[in-house]
């Protein structure tokens, strides 16, 4: 589908090694700012146990997972927004995002060095915010300009337009990223459109070390709760070494840390949702395979993600809950209790639907 989830941050915060975790690849992650340059784009499957679940049942030739992608982008450094360090690339990637991972450095450790000589996550975070904000108040004094020539010429939107830029700037101008929820959908609508940088979901990563820094993680905890935002706490360099073991082991060191499951299959998750997108199922002799959508697509649109041919000659969808998939051992099961349901055009598909749709082109 297209979507991008950034991990974005300072440099030497654990950007690279994250993205590395996450996607098991081997790109850089050294010692010094500036170490990624260009963007690096990974492929991930997404975690979900359901399709585990479900194959059990099929006993399928293949399971076909769904995935996402994750992008690491160039470390930012304060004046960005004036071309500092990689300023004007890196503002220009975050654009091209459609959600963002902003990884916070609550580790101390003197052998990687920190751009500002202190580890203050709150100030390094205000610091992103600020460069994200400076950067789309650029943008809305740009817009601001194209409105006033439509509202001498009596255009009536423009004035809307413009109504809402000024609401947008003043939260900007306060310090804050900016909150959306005083806006109605017509109005949200238009604030997508001008693609901003500082509205874009979030999700706070707090990269850990393994004996220490919980104050600096309650400051941000602190922060998240105040501003509505989610935060995932991590150690950072742990989930790297779990992601590059065989599973044998992976299970083993789990089981040594406490934890029932890497912290990256919750953030994989919380990436998969911060996008607003969903899971629906197929499945059959040749396959079982997870296929994403967006929240609350309807059947057609959903039949779509397949292929254009199913969307266009879409009659009707077979749909089976997964609860109910799975409390009757799968499609025979599920016809005879009678939970198999016919639905139409206008069926809105819910996460974890198992899916047959019938076309004809």
């Amino acid at each position: 589908m297209g979507f991008k989830c950034g991990i974005l941050g300072l440099p030497n915060v654990g950007k690279s090694t994250l993205f590395n975790a996450i996607t098991k690849s081997a790109i850089p992650a050294e010692n010094f700012p500036f170490c990624t340059i260009e963007p690096n784009l990974g492929i991930v499957n997404v975690p979900d146990n359901r399709l585990q679940m479900i194959d059990k049942i099929a006993q399928s030739k293949k399971v076909i997972p769904t995935t996402m992608s994750f992008v690491d982008i160039a470390g930012l450094v304060k004046g960005a927004s004036q071309g500092e360090g990689l300023g004007n690339a890196f503002l220009s990637n975050i654009r091209e995002m459609n959600a963002l991972l902003h990884v916070v450095r609550c580790f101390d450790d003197e052998n990687v060095i920190h751009v500002d000589g202190k580890v203050e996550p709150l100030s390094d975070l205000e610091t992103i915010n600020l460069e994200l904000i400076f950067a789309d108040i650029e943008v809305l004094d740009k817009r601001l300009l194209k409105l006033e020539k439509l509202i001498r010429s009596g255009d009536v939107q423009a004035q809307k337009d413009q109504g809402i830029i000024h609401s947008l700037k003043k939260m900007m101008e306060s310090g804050a990223l900016p909150n959306l929820s005083s806006f109605d959908n017509e109005e949200k609508e238009f604030i997508q459109s001008l693609n901003l940088l500082s509205t874009k979901p979030m999700l706070l990563i707090a990269n850990l070390s393994d004996d220490q820094s919980k104050n600096k993680l309650e400051d941000l905890q602190n922060y998240a709760e105040a501003n509505s935002v989610s935060i995932i706490p991590a150690v950072v360099k742990i989930e790297h070494e779990l992601a590059n073991l065989e599973e044998e082991e992976q299970r083993e060191y789990l089981e040594l840390l406490g934890m029932d499951e890497p912290v990256l299959n919750k953030i994989i998750l919380a990436g998969y949702k911060l996008l607003n997108l969903e899971t629906y199922f197929t499945s059959g002799p040749e396959e079982s395979r997870a296929w994403t959508i967006h929240k609350n697509s309807l059947a057609p649109q959903a039949a779509g993600v397949i292929h254009t041919d199913f969307e266009r000659g879409f009659i009707k969808a077979e749909i089976i809950s997964f609860d109910d998939f799975i409390a009757c051992e799968g499609e025979a099961g599920a016809k005879r209790d009678g939970k198999l349901r016919l639905e139409g055009k206008e069926y809105t598909v819910q996460d974890g639907d198992v899916i047959h749709f019938k076309f004809n082109v």
